[in-house]
């Protein structure tokens, strides 16, 4: 389901995030220590925002292989909803970034020049 997802630079007009590796695992404090990493090591805000959306899509995919590995049996039940109760608040996350970054952009539209 989620394998569809095969980069995030679709998601930039720019396609300045092209170079996102899609591949790291992460949960919603890992993308909260890299975003203060970011800021610290003064990487682009673009670059930043790209690498939450991989570690989002990440750890919905981890969710997603989580539940396959529960109806197999291969994993407890106890595994399977912590992962997707991560799952759910990263995706709640990123909904909230979204929001915000999508108010921000109206807001700057509607400034006179």
């Amino acid at each position: 389901m989620i394998s569809s997802v095969q980069n995030v630079s679709n998601l930039s007009m720019t396609r300045a995030l092209g170079a996102i590796d899609t591949e790291n695992s992460a949960s919603s404090s890992t993308a909260t220590s890299s975003a203060a990493a970011g800021v610290s090591n003064g990487l682009s805000f673009a670059s930043v925002m790209g690498n939450m959306a991989s570690e989002a899509v990440s750890s919905l995919k981890g969710a997603e292989n989580m539940s396959f590995a529960g109806i197999k049996g291969t994993a407890s039940t106890r595994e399977v909803v912590d992962s997707m109760l991560q799952a759910e608040q990263t995706l709640q996350t990123a909904i909230a970034i979204r929001d915000k970054v999508v108010s921000a952009f109206l807001e700057v539209t509607k400034m006179q020049m």
